[in-house]
């Protein structure tokens, strides 16, 4: 298994309607990121910053997130929530959100 954690920027302006989105995930959504072996995915907001954890339990990672992005209902729900998102300007080169190194973990 591997654990992923991720930040991204929220404009304040964007918030709420971030917020009111996720509350009511779109289904397909959700079933695609469970198809694409994705378990335990939380998103948590402070202040303006987004922080993302998931757990990948499958073989290929590039894989699954490769078909995550080519799947027709992700595109249109990334079409609704990316405009409401800033990324940071550090980011890796054609990275969305941005992935944060694991420095401590305990079961």
């Amino acid at each position: 298994m591997m654990r992923v954690a991720q930040i991204i920027n929220l404009p304040p302006e964007t918030r709420d309607e971030y917020v009111r989105y996720h509350a009511a995930a779109w289904p397909g959504v959700l079933a695609q990121i469970s198809s694409c072996n994705i378990r335990n995915y939380s998103i948590f907001l402070h202040d303006d910053l987004l922080f993302a954890y998931f757990e990948y339990v499958g073989d290929d990672y590039d894989a699954d997130m490769q078909r995550m992005a080519d799947d027709p209902e992700t595109q249109r729900w990334w079409d609704v929530v990316k405009p409401l998102q800033k990324p940071l300007e550090d980011r890796p080169e054609g990275a969305w959100w941005t992935d944060i190194r694991e420095v401590f973990h305990t079961d």
